[in-house]
């Protein structure tokens, strides 16, 4: 092996997660940090121990400036995403100083040091990739419309992992020159005659794409953390108005000709959110964070609003555990919506239909004050927020 630092080493975290729901998968937190982290961090040794030249990442467009100031702390390069994960991965290519590049998937957060050094010795000659490879452990079977119609050889078929490793230019050139994006590059790359050199994969190397590997990886990493938790509260009121669309909780309601008046979208249930988690984690409010002068946000979608707050949150280590809102309105009738209220936001924080982590309650103004005449609706929320903490970090100085 030579000590020169002639790797870039490419996350790829531009996807949206929509597979597993909720706050996309390479921001939600596993142990102490977000799961992109992870893999930064064993970038980040290969770094200091002279094997890797630069770190880059790419990530939605919409997370570039919450990422920002961390990014700049820890040496790492933030690129937009495109609108494929081809032209992600080519974008962060470009941003690369290396000669050669490991490929690597931000939803794998346990690679080892181990396994890039083997992929980097493999890919050294011109013209020559490496890919770590796994056996299949199963008996697979050739299913077509529906039927089972033979038996695959698995001895010769392999899972593929990432980081894949390559000469930076070719490997630029070779997607540049596909007519589609490939499952992944070593596909592109082989389709291009180009030499592939397997190298053996490791088991814990496994892909959060699923639930069930979210829990595995959440058990994998919960042993003996300190929990901190915090409690914030938020609170909103819009005027109601004529001509308005009516959306609470990311769900227009149907049947009014009446709306929340505000800059946005006016969604108070997701304001009143939003400014919970934010106090609970010691942040700004989203009139700082997202305000009514800058017309960027002129009719802007509450819901995304919340996305980049979760963001956040989550570049800080914090996670949503349990948030509760009360919305006092004395029109329209609401009640028969909660449920759908509830499914929206609970999506949205991260939850699921086997753990909710929000509830929501609407209450009638019983005629009393502006919200009582119908001028408004006025919404209170609660939320409490979770980190761990790694053993014997002093609380107030993990941020």
């Amino acid at each position: 092996m030579t000590g020169s630092p002639n790797w870039s080493f490419l996350i790829t975290a531009g996807g949206s997660g929509s597979r597993l729901g909720g706050v996309p998968k390479q921001f939600r937190t596993l142990g102490a940090m977000p799961v992109w982290r992870w893999s930064f961090q064993t970038a980040d040794r290969l770094r200091r121990a002279g094997r890797v030249l630069d770190i880059v990442m790419t990530v939605p467009r919409e997370s570039l400036a919450s990422l920002a100031g961390e990014a700049e702390k820890i040496g790492l390069t933030l690129v937009a995403g495109g609108c494929s994960r081809s032209e992600s991965v080519i974008k962060g290519l470009r941003a690369c100083r290396g000669p050669h590049v490991l490929v690597h998937d931000g939803a794998r957060p346990f690679i080892s040091e181990r396994l890039c050094l083997k992929l980097m010795d493999a890919s050294t000659g011109e013209g020559t990739g490496a890919v770590p490879l796994l056996p299949s452990t199963d008996s697979l079977k050739v299913v077509k419309n529906g039927e089972i119609t033979g038996i695959a050889d698995r001895s010769l078929y392999f899972r593929t992992q990432t980081p894949q490793a390559f000469p930076l230019g070719e490997l630029i050139e070779v997607m540049e020159n596909s007519p589609d994006g490939g499952t992944d590059e070593a596909s592109l790359w082989l389709a291009a005659g180009k030499k592939l050199v397997p190298v053996e994969g490791e088991d814990m190397n496994f892909k959060i794409t699923s639930q069930f590997d979210w829990n595995t990886a959440l058990a994998l990493t919960r042993g003996g953390a300190e929990v901190e938790r915090r409690t914030g509260h938020g609170y909103d009121i819009h005027q109601l108005a004529e001509g308005r669309r009516l959306i609470i909780a990311g769900v227009q309601v149907e049947g009014v000709s009446y709306g929340l008046l505000g800059h946005s979208d006016a969604d108070l249930v997701a304001h009143t959110v939003m400014d919970a988690l934010l106090g609970a984690a010691g942040e700004p409010d989203i009139g700082t964070l997202f305000p009514a002068f800058d017309e960027k946000w002129r009719g802007a979608d509450s819901m995304a609003l919340l996305r980049t707050v979760l963001e956040l949150l989550a570049a800080k280590g914090w996670r949503a555990e349990w948030v509760d809102v009360t919305l006092c309105a004395q029109k329209p009738k609401l009640g028969h919506l909660v449920p759908a209220f509830i499914e929206s936001m609970n999506g949205a924080l991260g939850g699921d239909c086997e753990k909710r982590i929000f509830n929501m309650k609407v209450k009638s103004a019983e005629h009393c004050g502006s919200a009582g005449r119908g001028e408004c609706m006025i919404c209170h929320g609660v939320a409490t927020i979770v980190r761990a903490l790694p053993a014997g970090a002093p609380r107030q100085n993990f941020y």
